[in-house]
């Protein structure tokens, strides 16, 4: 039904902006079938944070000055 608009639009898409479209509405279809199953969402939520190793932009920003900018802090009173 709406293949003409579809390949329309995907012909004057020079930027290719709808190209990933149907793997976009898939993704978000898997996505608020997963919000709908809060047991589920929790556990994913749970495991994405466990699994998400050591970053913080403290950390990083006081390695940039060590290493890379040499320079020490200054304390705040």
């Amino acid at each position: 039904m709406f293949e003409p608009l579809r390949d329309t639009l995907l012909a004057v898409d020079r930027y290719m902006h709808l190209a990933d479209l149907p793997s976009y509405l898939e993704a978000d279809r898997r996505l608020c079938a997963l919000y709908a199953d809060p047991d589920e969402w929790a556990r994913r939520a749970i495991l994405n944070v466990a699994s998400s190793g050591k970053f913080s932009s403290d950390r990083t920003i006081a390695e940039y000055a060590r290493d890379i900018w040499h320079v020490e802090p200054c304390p705040v009173p």
